[in-house]
């Protein structure tokens, strides 16, 4: 491992003294791409130089150890080296989790998707309050969120809302959203105060330029029409909305949130590029099948990796098995709590399995 921390302190010592010279941004293009891999890179360098200092103190409180001292000044320096030798341990493991490798879409902005499953009118209320919170979250993060396409109920529900997320991190903190959500509370309708169970699916999808992935023209049919809101009523007398299919695969994505129909193709060509990319990511690792659903499950209530339970104010996670009592703060947009342990447990699968199999 030292070895590799070695080579790449080496790489950004190089990296340094290339962005100190004249002509660095003669090529703005390579200029940029080489700035975010120095500053992807300042994390793992800042924890591999305080490894390194931490460790020269230890070996310098070891030699004094060693010697003679007087009782008073001997405790001291035990101790001293006691904090050293924890702090070398810890270091050690975050310069792991560090070289650990990376999901290649986390710096990538992302397109969600959530459509009421389970559950009526009740299930189209909960997904819109997920809608609700994933914005709030954004906007705590100050990310940049931006409506593509939304479905209303009569009621103020949601049938299906598709937006992207844009801001650093985006992905890598959003991506462990995708899944089946399910809600326990009584609706407003329920006169009998019975508890109702709905759930709504999420879908988190690293957002892909067109160019990014190859889409022929003759694969993708484009019908467009009239954007609406709830009740049918119009949003312009335009047939500015647009809806592309993209026939090998049967895809079907819209956007009508733009005035210009111009605008909506390309958004939309953009949201089916990301749902392509995401099914072969799927097929060629096997993981998944290359279809949405394998991400969001059928909807159905035993598919859940979440579930919020109102009456009893918490809210679960089942895939590491995490409870919040915090119901409200969550609903709100306070997901960190929830997404941190989420990344723990995903770094400490992964360095389980590289220790495992160090090759």
């Amino acid at each position: 491992m030292l070895e590799k921390l070695r080579l790449v302190e080496q790489r950004y010592a190089e990296m340094a003294e290339r962005t100190s010279q004249p002509d660095f941004y003669s090529d703005a293009k390579a200029a940029a791409r080489l700035l975010k891999e120095q500053k992807s890179l300042e994390p793992l360098i800042n924890a591999y130089r305080a490894y390194l200092k931490t460790d020269a103190e230890l070996s310098d409180l070891r030699q004094m150890l060693d010697g003679q001292l007087d009782p008073e000044f001997r405790d001291l320096c035990q101790e001293e080296f006691q904090a050293a030798k924890q702090k070398l341990a810890d270091l050690e493991q975050e310069l792991k989790i560090l070289l650990l490798p990376k999901d290649p879409n986390d710096d990538k902005n992302v397109i969600v998707e959530i459509r009421a499953g389970v559950g009526g009118e009740e299930s189209a209320l909960f997904a819109h309050s997920l809608h609700r919170m994933y914005s709030m979250y954004a906007e705590s993060r100050h990310w940049n969120v931006e409506l593509l396409n939304l479905n209303e109920t009569e009621l103020g529900g949601v049938k299906e809302v598709t937006f992207s997320i844009s801001g650093e991190g985006a992905y890598s903190r959003m991506k462990f959203e995708s899944g089946v959500h399910r809600v326990q509370r009584v609706p407003e309708t329920e006169s009998g105060g019975r508890i109702h169970t709905s759930t709504a699916t999420v879908a988190v999808l690293p957002e892909m330029d067109e160019a990014e992935v190859e889409i022929r023209p003759e694969d993708v049919k484009m019908d467009v029409f009239r954007a609406s809101g709830a009740g049918g009523q119009h949003v312009n007398k335009t047939s500015s909305a647009v809806r592309l299919t993209h026939i090998p695969t049967g895809t079907v994505v819209e956007c009508q949130q733009e005035r210009s129909q111009v605008q909506n193709r390309q958004k939309a060509m953009n949201m089916l590029a990301s749902i392509l990319y995401q099914a072969e990511q799927e097929r060629i690792s096997s993981a998944y099948s290359a279809d949405r659903k394998s991400q969001v499950g059928t909807g159905m209530r035993n598919e859940r990796i979440r579930t919020y339970n109102f009456p009893q104010g918490r809210v679960t996670d089942h895939r590491i098995g995490l409870t919040l009592y915090q119901i409200e703060s969550i609903m709100d947009g306070d997901i960190d709590a929830l997404i941190d342990a989420l990344v723990t447990a995903d770094q400490a699968e992964k360095l389980q399995r590289s220790e495992m199999d160090p090759t």
